[in-house]
Parts: structure tokens; sequence; C-alpha cells
């Protein structure tokens, strides 16, 4: 195996294990972005929810990238889209009830914007989609689901993490699960064997 390691401008433990999990050698240079600031800019400038999740993505990388020079340093963002509203990962356990029941019994999307800069210059770009319909739910079952799944919950724009007890909230998935995870895998890898990080 190629032993040229690649940037993850990204705190994301599930990022973190699924590149691991992959073979991909990387390192994980958390970046400091204002998210919220810049995703009320997105919108205030009428990007759709998929340009701002990869501005998102574009933003972190940025602000990686000058302290690896010549390395390839990848950003990734997820968006959560349910009707007219945007998602946020929930602040505490009283937010992420209120997310789950506006999302019981309907259908949202993941937008998932992955990209790859080699110093300024982007080089690779990828936002795929998943839709989500959660089944209905009931208040009960939202607090009985949280006692069990504790903080994780905090760390998924939904309020849930499929890979765990998430996946009882849902009727129906359609789309990728590395997508829904927060990453484009299969079409990243293919990337990387391209840019020789990875052996093809």
């Amino acid at each position: 195996m190629k032993t040229r390691s690649v940037i993850l401008a990204s705190g994301s433990a599930t990022r973190q294990d699924m590149l691991r999990s992959a073979g991909v050698p990387f390192e994980a240079d958390r970046p400091d972005v204002d998210e919220s600031a810049l995703k009320s800019d997105c919108r205030a400038r009428g990007f759709s929810v998929a340009e701002t999740a990869e501005a998102l993505a574009l933003a972190k990388a940025r602000q990686v990238a000058p302290r690896h020079p010549g390395r390839i340093v990848l950003g990734g963002d997820q968006m959560l889209e349910c009707g007219e509203d945007w998602f946020d990962k929930p602040v505490d356990r009283a937010a992420a009830a209120r997310q789950l029941m506006k999302l019981s019994g309907r259908t949202h999307k993941l937008h998932t914007a992955t990209v790859a800069l080699k110093g300024a210059q982007l080089i690779w770009r990828n936002v795929d989609v998943a839709a989500m319909t959660v089944r209905p739910i009931t208040s009960d079952f939202v607090e009985a689901y949280l006692d069990r799944a504790g903080d994780t919950i905090l760390s998924s724009v939904g309020g849930y993490q499929v890979e765990g007890l998430g996946i009882q909230l849902f009727s129906a998935i359609d789309g990728s699960h590395f997508t829904i995870l927060g990453m484009a895998l299969l079409p990243l890898l293919a990337f990387l064997r391209t840019e020789g990080v990875l052996d093809s």
C-alpha cells in the first residue's frame, strides 16, 4: 500500500473512522470555522442546501491547507434539509427532542459534500444526497431513545446515528450509507487512487 498520507480537515470521529477502516493514510487537523455565520451568509445569498454544504467543506479545507503545503487536504460537511428548514447539530437533549419530533413522519435529505485541495487549488469535489424517512414517532419514544443513545446524538446533524440505535427511527432510507455517515467514501477512494495515495 502507498504511505503518502492526506490531511483530513475535520475533528469528526466518524469521518476519521471511515478513512481508517478503509485503509486511507491520513492525519487529522481540526479547522476553526464559524459554521453558523457561514450558513447564515450562504442562505442570505440564496445558496441551495447542497451549495452551502460544499461552501462549508471548502472553508474547512481552506482554513487548514496553509499549514500543509503540497499535501492533499480533504474537507467535508453535511446539511440536513426538511421542507424549508435547515437543521444544525442539536445543542442539547431538548433541542434533539424537538428536531426529532419535527422529522417525525417526514422525509428529509442529507446533503454531504467532500472536497480536496492542494494549496489553494480545488482539485476534486463531490456532493451526494440521501433521502431519509422517519416513521411516525411519539414523544415518549423519543425520550426513551435519547435516554439510551446518550450524548452521541449531539454529534449528528439530525440527532441520530443510523449505525446505532438511531436506525429504529426510520421506515425508509434511500442513499449511500457512507453519505449518511458524512462522506461519500467510494468516489473519494476512486479519487485517491488517481492521486497515487492508494494503489490502483
